[in-house]
């Protein structure tokens, strides 16, 4: 099931991925008096991530977002603003994790569309 999906801004990239509150609200469930939980999360070529998805300690709104780990995943993919996340809430019990993730690139438009690939296929291509 999806989750939330998202363009990436220059903040996605370079400190944290800011999430939905709903998403928090409904998917990731914190200890009662935590204001982080840690994720397992399988990306489209099967390696486990593990993200921290924390919350502000103070203030009205929780803001959501991806801090540990996040970044890691961001070096190694070689992201960009305006890559496309898709997360999903998808149980894989051989890999021990609860949630995937895929990111897509917008690669060229033809004939009027965006022709959007997996970066692991854009990584793969690389000389």
């Amino acid at each position: 099931m999806q989750l939330f999906s998202k363009f990436l801004t220059q903040t996605d990239v370079e400190r944290r991925l800011a999430i939905p509150t709903d998403t928090l609200r409904n998917h990731f469930k914190l200890s009662r008096g935590k204001h982080f939980v840690d994720l397992k999360v399988k990306d489209s070529i099967g390696q486990l991530w593990r993200f921290r998805c924390c919350t502000r300690l103070t203030g009205k709104h929780p803001k959501p977002v991806f801090s540990t780990g996040w970044n890691d995943f961001v070096r190694s993919k070689s992201l960009q603003i305006n890559d496309q996340v898709v997360f999903y809430k998808e149980r894989d019990r051989a890999a021990g994790a609860e949630f995937r993730i895929e990111v897509k690139r917008r690669i060229t438009r033809i004939m009027g569309r965006d022709i959007w690939v997996d970066v692991e296929q854009i990584q793969n291509n690389k000389p």
